[in-house]
């Protein structure tokens, strides 16, 4: 195998000459000018790349996943307290300590009553005194088990199953969202639910009798700890009636497919429907009575599920709406049954060794009750204008890019580019911070039991999400919190959001060179604005709107290409016996291979026909693609990876750069890739969709 040879990659140490200043004034002037010479340096490397990470006994064209990250990959150990680690955990952990610090001045600065940060200040303390906790044993849940225990009829199980802060998990899930088909209102939608393990793969797959096993026990444990007798023979009932939700439950990639998930019905033609499920009661009980329409996504499992609701006894629901909800709540009930629960999902599941440390999973709990008002405070000290304003440059550039790729395109139409054109125009950014923050003011916050609390923020955030019915659309809204290391498209809103706390290194640094921002972030973007012409974001227009705008050529034409993709995963295996599925995951495939080839066409748009200069033996090229594989640097825990590849849309990390940079023309330029590579494809062969 041939190697790619690195020239120059050691930076060169400048190290200044000159005799000691002669006065205070020249000694405090240089050291303000050492300081403006930090700071304009990028976080990582010398222009943005941690090129100590190369393992450059890997040729790029076998590898490139591995040659870009080759010695972290050898010699990082995963934290016992992650399942995974990579760049993005990194952020992830410094978004952690900042949030810790703004809950530590919050509790610290004796805020009035009712205030937000007396709330969060107030969330936290009471959330980490363990003691308090375990000393309190199971009183803060008995009234709610009480009342879960008097049950008598389908009827009494379906309204505690449809109460807020109840039950923890039933059979059917409700939430409200924009209607895909009417994207100026909101809609009570209707999904599968039920299942305690991860999703129906769990219950019947072979390779997963072990979790089953430990699941049984896990959810006897529960019962036993709460002082249910007969708990073993319930934990089988609860175990057996979940088997036969799962039985009935549509495969995860189905469940992708937006032309099947949207079956809008009254009210009386879901009592026709599926008669079987009391849904007047499931209804009333969550403030949605007057509701006259609902969606539901998977129709026949609903129908189906709500047979086997009238067919299982009372008493076996009463012991799974008990568990779900001890299981629901574990983290602030005593430390057993907390412990426990990490036992399962934690280590069996993801295969983690250790349990976070209670402040850790403070900050977690204070996000999740109060996140936009710690993001609040976050934007005003770590999100300058600056970031906001580039990244604005940089949308827009990546918006440029996709139009010209769009007017190029070989195998679509002018009528469905007409189309294509008029949605990219419509795309609307978020950056950083929403323009309105949540008021909380009905948020209930005790100082004397976080069982109460975690209940409360659940209420709290049911009653704001279905206050939004028969309004319009609130364009503000986020669907992450500032705080939040990542980002989204939104079909029906078409629109993409990127949180503050992604904007950082590796992803985005105003001191790196330009190909690493556009090989990290710029990718992103292109990967997110990718969402709104993948498989299922295509079929919504620029409005948002649920429809097919693309002729019977073009589609077929864009769904050649796509499993032609899909083909290509579908030969990935990053475990033996758990091979990549690539209906599962061919949006986010596309995502990515499509917002690639956006960023490096911005970049490239950037230079204004000029050539890129070469750092460090590196062309432009070649670091644009080194960025894009820094990013996705990461570790997993096998059963982490089996987890991922059942569940998760996402292509393990490993695929997410190799996979993508093997369908680009410009990374076998760039790298001198030949057919003596395991990476190599002919250029036929290829997948350029976007």
């Amino acid at each position: 195998m041939k190697r790619f040879l690195l020239t120059g990659v050691a930076a060169l140490a400048l190290a200044a000459c000159g005799q000691q200043p002669e006065s205070g004034a020249k000694k405090d002037a240089d050291a303000s000018h050492e300081k403006t010479i930090a700071a304009a340096a990028p976080e990582l490397g010398e222009w943005g790349v941690e090129i100590a990470d190369i393992d450059a006994n890997v040729d790029p064209g076998d590898d490139f996943f591995r040659y870009v990250n080759g010695k972290w990959l050898d010699t990082f150990v995963i934290p016992d307290e992650f399942s995974s680690y990579g760049a993005f955990t990194v952020l992830f952990e410094r978004s952690e300590e900042r949030v810790k610090k703004i809950i530590e001045d919050a509790a610290a600065g004796a805020a009035p009553e009712g205030s937000n940060e007396r709330k969060i200040g107030d969330l936290f303390a009471v959330y980490t005194d363990v003691d308090a906790i375990n000393a309190a044993e199971y009183a803060p849940v008995a009234d709610d088990l009480a009342a879960i225990a008097s049950a008598e009829s389908h009827e009494d199980v379906a309204r505690i199953m449809g109460t807020p802060g109840m039950a923890g998990r039933t059979p059917f899930a409700t939430f409200v969202g924009v209607d895909s088909k009417r994207t100026d209102q909101y809609a009570v939608h209707l999904t599968q639910s039920g299942l305690g393990m991860p999703n129906r793969n769990y219950y019947l797959d072979d390779e997963f009798a072990d979790k089953r096993a430990l699941y049984k026990d896990y959810i006897e444990q529960a019962l036993a700890f709460a002082g249910v007798d007969g708990a073993a023979e319930k934990a089988q009932a609860v175990f057996d009636v979940e088997t036969r939700i799962a039985e009935v439950h549509w495969e995860p990639a189905k469940r992708r497919n937006r032309d099947l998930t949207y079956n809008l019905k009254t009210r009386d033609e879901l009592n026709g429907f599926a008669p079987e499920a009391p849904w007047d009661a499931i209804f009333d009980a969550g403030g949605l009575g007057g509701e006259s329409e609902v969606i539901l996504r998977e129709d026949d499992a609903i129908a189906q599920t709500a047979k086997i609701f009238a067919e299982t006894p009372v008493e076996t629901w009463i012991a799974y709406m008990t568990f779900h909800h001890l299981n629901a709540y574990a983290s602030v009930l005593p430390s057993e049954l907390d412990d426990a629960n990490f036992a399962f999902f934690g280590t069996a599941l993801r295969g983690t060794p250790k349990q976070r440390e209670r402040w850790k999973r403070g900050v977690a709990a204070v996000n999740g009750a109060m996140g936009e008002a710690v993001g609040q405070i976050y934007v005003e000290r770590h999100f300058p204008a600056e970031s906001k304003e580039e990244m604005q440059v940089l949308v827009a550039n990546l918006r440029a890019a996709l139009a010209a790729r769009i007017d190029t395109l070989p195998w679509m139409g002018d009528e469905t580019k007409t189309q294509a054109h008029a949605k990219l125009e419509k795309f609307t950014p978020k950056i950083g911070y929403p323009d309105k923050w949540r008021d909380y003011s009905d948020l209930v916050v005790t100082t004397d039991s976080a069982y109460e609390n975690t209940k409360q923020a659940s209420i709290f955030g049911w009653n704001w999400s279905i206050s939004r019915l028969g309004g319009p659309v609130d364009k503000t809204e986020w669907g992450m919190n500032p705080q939040r290391v990542n980002a989204y498209y939104s079909p029906p809103r078409n629109e993409i959001v990127f949180p503050a706390a992604i904007l950082q290194p590796p992803f985005f640094d105003p001191n790196a060179d330009p190909a690493v921002n556009y090989g990290g972030i710029g990718a992103v973007i292109g990967h997110e604005i990718g969402h709104g012409f993948d498989d299922q974001g295509r079929k919504s227009d620029g409005d948002g709107v649920l429809r097919d705008w693309w002729t019977e050529e073009d589609a077929a034409n864009f769904q050649e290409l796509a499993d032609t993709l899909g083909a290509q995963y579908g030969t990935y295996e990053p475990v033996e016996g758990f091979p990549v599925n690539p209906e599962l995951t061919m949006g986010e495939n596309i995502g990515d291979v499509g917002g690639l080839a956006m960023a490096y066409h911005a970049y490239k748009l950037s230079l204004n026909g000029e050539e890129a200069p070469v750092l460090d033996g590196f062309t432009g090229d070649q670091r644009f693609f080194l960025a894009w594989a820094q990013v996705w640097k990461r570790l997993n825990r096998e059963e982490a990876l089996k987890n991922q590849v059942k569940t998760d849309p996402h292509s393990p990390a490993q695929y997410r750069v190799n996979g993508v940079v093997r369908n680009m023309d410009a990374w076998y330029d760039a790298f001198n890739v030949t057919e003596e590579d395991e990476l190599y494809l002919p250029p036929e062969q290829r997948v350029q969709i976007w």
